[in-house]
């Protein structure tokens, strides 16, 4: 497998090599924020990249948006397409190394970023940036690449099995509203974070 590491995703930013960006936020996801009305939520967008969705959040009012990356070029181009992000709201870090509590956490191609080995890592970690009643919503990718590099897919199954006791399931289903090129071919969801008993 290829060495996965902040060279690795430098190098795509720089090359613009991205195969999965789309260039816009995702429908589902924002046919997702369309209907939200707590502008107050605080929202976390992990392995950022682009920030088509940390963007999008922002200019409808969502202020305490943040945007996590530690691509320094994907940070660049973010800054540079948005000006008016704040500053402060745009964190240079490992996601694994990052403390905080948020109300929402999306997913948009970060799970298939991660090697699958650190799949349970992933799962705990943001288990424990969610603040109780949180939501992680987002997209995955509804099967296998047979990859040794990113994009790493899996099956429903194999997501379950990764949040089992730890978030409970809202909605998990084929996402209705794909892009054409990914119809039948992304799970939509949203897990909660449960109140420990």
């Amino acid at each position: 497998m290829l060495k996965i590491d902040k060279n690795y995703w430098e190098n795509l930013y720089k090359k613009n090599q991205l195969g999965w960006d789309i260039g816009y936020v995702s429908t589902p996801l924002k046919e997702y924020i369309d209907q939200l009305t707590n502008k107050n939520l605080k929202i976390l967008i992990p392995g950022g990249g682009n920030g088509y969705e940390a963007s999008y959040l922002y200019k409808k009012g969502f202020l305490n948006t943040y945007y996590l990356d530690y691509s320094e070029e994907a940070i660049k181009s973010f800054k540079n397409k948005n000006p008016n992000f704040p500053v402060s709201k745009i964190i240079k870090e490992d996601f694994f190394k990052h403390k905080g509590t948020y109300d929402l956490i999306f997913e948009l191609a970060f799970f298939t970023s991660i090697i699958p080995d650190n799949r349970a890592k992933l799962a705990d970690k943001i288990c424990s940036l969610m603040n109780t009643g949180g939501k992680y919503v987002g997209l995955f990718f509804n099967h296998e690449f047979k990859l040794n590099k990113p994009p790493f897919g899996a099956m429903k199954e194999t997501y379950l099995e990764l949040i089992r006791g730890k978030l409970k399931v809202k909605t998990f289903e084929i996402a209705y509203n794909s892009i054409k090129p990914r119809v039948g071919r992304e799970l939509f969801f949203i897990f909660e974070k449960q109140i420990k008993q």
